[in-house]
């Protein structure tokens, strides 16, 4: 039961990776939106999210495959702490009963 539950962990932790790495290469309107609205700005250069979009991409490959686990675990650990700081209010109160600005599609992430 752990090594299927660890593979499904890796599967959908490194999925979601490429799928925001990909979105950021072929989508880059929305990604400059997206660092507008949750991290004030701070990545809003369409080189930069390219850039960020690749190595997202390879570290979500990385992660499907399980390889190089001592070094893209914890890069995977802080790309996803970062993304909860950006979110944090949707995870606090998703449906925005208390906050403003939270957002009930972040919960799940």
């Amino acid at each position: 039961m752990k090594p299927r539950s660890l593979l499904l962990l890796r599967a959908s932790l490194g999925l979601l990776m490429l799928l925001w790495g990909v979105d950021k290469l072929v989508n880059v309107e929305h990604g400059l939106a997206v660092s507008e609205r949750f991290y004030l700005g701070a990545f809003s250069s369409a080189a930069l999210l390219k850039a960020f979009g690749a190595a997202q991409i390879a570290l979500g490959a990385l992660v499907v495959v399980g390889a190089a686990r001592r070094y893209a675990y914890p890069v995977l650990l802080a790309v996803t702490g970062a993304t909860l700081l950006g979110v944090w209010r949707s995870v606090v109160d998703p449906l925005g009963w208390y906050l403003t600005g939270a957002n009930v599609l972040f919960y799940p992430s």
